[in-house]
């Protein structure tokens, strides 16, 4: 298929950074505030509660942390609710790419870490309802939460994150919305149709009352795809059960499916394709058929008991199942096949009691967590599975002990403290070569993380704090699966990254205005950098990595008019050179996949209670591909509009939204693959696209 280009505005293509000079105008028409009056100024917007920071129920701005809780309201959202990209624009520090590749699962990165991930999500923890997405190992998947039944989404940034283990450069939590307490039964469905071939469909019911509830909640989605050889397909099952036996217990159970039949890889694209159209795919994808195929589900219970006023319990049991089937572009073990099972359990104690009249409390506990993998290796012969190349059993396991504690020593100052004690094992049993030449073998890493900070309550409307931790994150089963020299077995020469991060931070809030500003530096050594070939990649440990920057965020809400904004500078680079297959890197090369500059910006109106238009702006510095820096992706800026209208049919609530994305119709790249062999870097963002959808609940 053949797409014809619109070329680029020439002072643009050629200066990038012409695209920045246009922001503080842009910012300032749309974010101009308008008259209200002093009764409204003085009705203080509800504050978030978050529990991240401190494993216990806190207003956001009392965290001592810097942490952002995302609302998610699925009957009024201007968007489909497939992706996390359409919701996470707002939180400075964070890059959430939707990279038309759905084989790949989304770029996920916060202040850098999980930049290089050119599948899944590494260096960010996720949960979704307290139980780990994240395996033992540290890799994660952002697609299998449900957002068409999510009510928050929490994001915690910084020092803070790595009490919760490996691979914590920071930790984002998906809760499900809780069913409702009035006895009476709620039905919602929801339909909608978009370019490229887009349909998503939900249909979710609810009810319960004040001891027993429930919800169940199922969607699907389907595209074409904006490129050639990208359709996909799949279909979400997300169940909550809440039950309150007494008022001092409840019992939350989960349960969740994830089934994606199709999701067909279009690869990336060198710069000359791309430019030339950035819909097209290399014949090698066609050739290969590159797909991949994901079934997974997962069962959870989550217990919280309180002892007494001080003192609850909450503990956790799970397990779940994923199968994946992936093609590669090339023949010789080009067809992975992974068949995993895992569980966990995890216990947690946490008192809030008083020492010299001053709250303090503490949180100590345990978690362990094991993965079970059979991997096989096929060649791939035009697209379907050949010869056995690889028959191996992997496994990874967890044991962790942490303790956080929390004190108010004085009327303006606070201290927080904690420490996490991993213990992470691999291991992989080889049933496909003889004994003689068997990859058998394992491997340990063990860490201790110490977290400090102190918050200075300056007054009710601002907090200042700083804090200072230690993490690290272990290469994944997947990293350690090839070794850079092409011999076969396992990579476990790869080290761990470990790091140094620290940060001050102010929350200030003021009125209908929210202000959150911070400073913050990490010093990694031992970073994980990958090299990508084909869809394959190989990875090793680069010396030393420092990150650091500023990230910084405004809201604001009047009667009829909503702001935000949402800045990120990120000074991302190598401390020391290193060598790889391509060469020597040398110190003060930037970090790829990592823009310098990042902004988003919008502006919704409410011009009548029942309608809602807004404009979104989002705009990035040019982000460069590799170690070497050889080439980068131009920076750029989109628009995007969207607008929602309530109404009643009969006694059912209906709620008619549309937007479109890249109102101005730019070709730009929405994400990049880090250190490609092939060149094949870029990987194209959709053009100007429009998307209508239809929800009612009754």
């Amino acid at each position: 298929m053949q797409n014809r280009i619109k070329p680029r505005n020439p002072a643009l293509r050629h200066n990038p950074l012409a695209l920045s000079r246009m922001v503080p105008i842009i910012c300032a028409g749309m974010l101009l505030p308008p008259v209200v009056s002093a009764q409204e100024d003085n009705n203080r917007q509800l504050e978030e509660v978050v529990v991240s920071a401190s494993r216990s129920e806190q207003q956001r701005f009392d965290a001592p942390a810097a942490i952002d809780a995302v609302q998610v309201h699925p009957f009024q959202t201007g968007s489909p609710l497939v992706n996390m990209s359409e919701l996470l624009s707002a939180v400075p520090g964070v890059q959430v790419r939707e990279r038309q590749n759905y084989a790949q699962d989304l770029q996920l990165s916060v202040r850098g870490f999980g930049a290089r991930s050119t599948f899944g999500v590494r260096g960010v923890r996720i949960l979704i309802d307290g139980i780990p997405a994240t395996m033992p190992d540290g890799q994660g998947q952002a697609s299998t939460a449900s957002l068409t039944s999510a009510s928050r989404i929490e994001l915690l940034r910084g020092p803070v994150a790595q009490l919760y283990g490996n691979a914590a450069g920071g930790v984002l939590q998906v809760f499900t919305k809780d069913p409702p307490v009035t006895g009476k039964p709620e039905f919602g469905l929801s339909a909608g149709a978009g370019s490229d071939g887009q349909r998503h469909y939900s249909v979710s019911v609810a009810g319960g009352n004040d001891t027993l509830g429930g919800l169940l909640d199922v969607s699907r989605y389907r595209t074409d795809g904006y490129r050639d050889h990208s359709a996909a397909e799949r279909t979400q099952v997300n169940a909550k059960i809440v039950a309150r036996p007494s008022p001092d217990t409840t019992l939350t159970g989960v349960f969740n499916r994830f089934d994606q039949p199709l999701a067909l890889d279009p690869l990336g694209l060198t710069r000359a394709a791309f430019e030339q159209n950035p819909r097209q795919v290399i014949p090698a994808a066609i050739a290969f058929n590159t797909r991949k195929t994901v079934e997974q589900q997962q069962a959870g219970i989550v217990i919280d008991h309180r002892l007494s006023p001080e003192d609850r319990l909450n503990a956790r049991i799970y397990a779940g199942e994923r199968d994946v089937d992936q093609k590669l572009a090339f023949m010789t073990n080009g067809v992975v096949n992974l068949d995993r099972s895992y569980g966990g359990v995890g216990l947690s104690w946490t008192r809030k009691t008083r020492v010299n009249r001053m709250p303090f409390g503490w949180t100590v506990g345990i978690e362990a967590d094991r993965l079970k993998e059979i991997r096989r290796g096929f060649d791939n012969v035009m697209g379907e599975s050949g010869a056995l190349r690889r028959d191996e059993d992997d496994t990874a396991t967890n044991t962790d002990l942490f303790g956080q504690l929390d004190w108010t020593f004085a009327p303006q100052w606070r201290a927080l403290a904690g420490l996490r004690v991993s213990k992470v094992r691999f291991s992989v049993d080889d049933r496909f070569n003889p004994p003689a030449a068997s990859t058998s073998g394992s491997v340990e890493y063990n860490n201790t993380s110490p977290v400090a900070g102190l918050v200075w309550s300056v007054s009710d409307t601002m907090n200042i704090y700083g804090n200072v931790g230690e993490g690290f994150e272990t290469p994944t089963l997947a990293e350690s699966a090839y070794r850079p020299d092409g011999l076969p077995g396992p990579n476990f020469a790869l080290n761990p990254s470990r790091s140094l991060q620290s940060e001050i931070s102010m929350k200030m809030r003021h009125g209908r205005h929210t202000i959150d500003a911070a400073l913050f530096d990490s010093r990694s050594r031992d970073e994980i950098v990958s090299r990508s070939s084909g869809g394959r990649a190989t990875f090793q440990n680069a010396g030393r990595v420092q990150r650091r920057g500023i990230e910084a965020s405004w809201k604001a809400d009047w009667k009829t008019v909503s702001t935000r904004v949402a800045y990120t500078l990120l000074d991302a680079e190598f401390r020391t050179g290193y060598t790889n297959p391509a060469g020597t890197i040398p110190a003060g090369n930037r970090l790829p996949g990592a823009p310098k500059h990042s902004l988003f910006a919008d502006v919704e109106v409410k011009p009548a209670d029942a309608v809602t238009m807004a404009l979104e702006m989002r705009t990035e510095s040019k982000v460069y591909v590799n170690d070497a820096n050889a080439e980068a992706a131009p920076g750029y800026a989109v628009f995007n509009a969207r607008a929602g209208y309530e109404f009643r049919m009969g006694g059912a609530k209906m709620y008619l939204y549309g937007r479109i994305d890249n109102l101005l119709d730019r070709n730009y790249a929405g994400s990049v693959i880090v250190n490609e062999a092939n060149r094949r870097f870029f990987e194209p963002a959709p053009g100007r696209r429009v998307f209508v959808g239809l929800r009612t609940m009754f």
